[in-house]
């Protein structure tokens, strides 16, 4: 609920054992905080690697996690990083609880999350459609005074013959469907769930292409603000998330959102990282775009 509170509580506990000359120190963060700010934007700071940096100053020596939102933040850490993988058991979820899934197919609701949709699409033998035309940016650019342009006085009086050519603004091509979804059980895979207006617009989309069922996939379910009464609303069927993020109130709300138990792969892990045993055992049949 408050993640600031969280971190820096994690922080001290990993320094006062550090303090105790305590022989390993093994951080398990289901979640990793902070995780979407890991790219550059604009001339942004990335946030993931300062987060990484304090984790590793305060004492931290190993540290377990789950599918990062982009596999690059390892390379954050001066530490080992074991980035664990929850797709085996959402593909389980796929094959047992849903009676039909032969005839679904894998929608990513955009070309960014590809990859994974065709990691999962490969492995349960499925076809795949992509929603291509949707709005990309996660954060408007409007909003942020560093956008704002200077003053042409102030250009001036630094560069009196700079001209800086004018970008061509994008547009957003209208919304399509790559793949047939008509007729067929609809489901969303992506790592992240925490605004859904993407995924009711997605959901809308496929309504309207024909899908008669509609499954969301992912594991982290941050659920933030109103997701569960506008899930609830909405034209999807089902909401599936692992228990990385506790979600109990937010399952009150909408009983629309199943939840995946992923405890026994981190429970193994920390038996493996403590007796010293090989973790490849772990990441046996997962694909590279995982």
């Amino acid at each position: 609920r408050d993640v600031n509170t969280t971190i820096m509580e994690l922080l001290i506990m990993v320094y006062a054992c550090k303090t105790s000359c305590a022989k390993s120190i093994i951080g398990v963060i289901p979640y990793f905080p902070y995780s979407k700010q890991c790219k550059m934007r604009k001339r942004g700071s990335i946030v993931s690697k300062l987060l990484a940096s304090m984790m590793c100053k305060a004492g931290l020596t190993h540290l377990i996690t789950m599918d990062l939102h982009q596999k690059e933040i390892q390379g954050f850490f001066n530490i080992p990083v074991d980035n664990l993988r929850a797709s085996p058991f959402l593909l389980q979820y796929i094959q047992e609880e849903i009676p039909d899934y032969r005839n679904a197919v894998i929608v990513a609701k955009s070309p960014a999350s590809a990859k994974r949709a065709q990691s999962f699409a490969e492995r349960l033998r499925l076809g795949i459609a992509v929603i291509h035309g949707e709005a990309q940016d996660a954060e408007s650019d409007m909003v942020d005074g560093r956008h704002s342009p200077p003053t042409a006085k102030y250009v001036a009086a630094i560069h009196p013959s700079l001209e800086i050519p004018m970008l061509i603004p994008k547009e957003k091509p209208p919304i399509t469907v790559v793949g047939d979804v008509g007729g067929r059980i609809a489901i969303i895979v992506d790592d992240i769930i925490d605004d859904v207006d993407s995924f009711l617009a997605a959901a809308e989309t496929l309504k309207e292409r024909g899908a008669y069922k509609i499954f969301v996939m992912a594991t982290h379910g941050l659920l933030s603000s109103d997701a569960p009464r506008l899930i609830e609303e909405s034209a999807i069927d089902e909401v599936v998330v692992t228990n990385t993020i506790p979600h109990e109130i937010q399952k009150l709300q909408c009983p629309k959102i199943k939840t995946v138990d992923i405890s026994m792969i981190l429970s193994e892990a920390i038996r493996r990282i403590h007796n010293g045993e090989s973790m490849s055992y772990l990441f046996r049949n997962i694909g590279l775009d995982d």
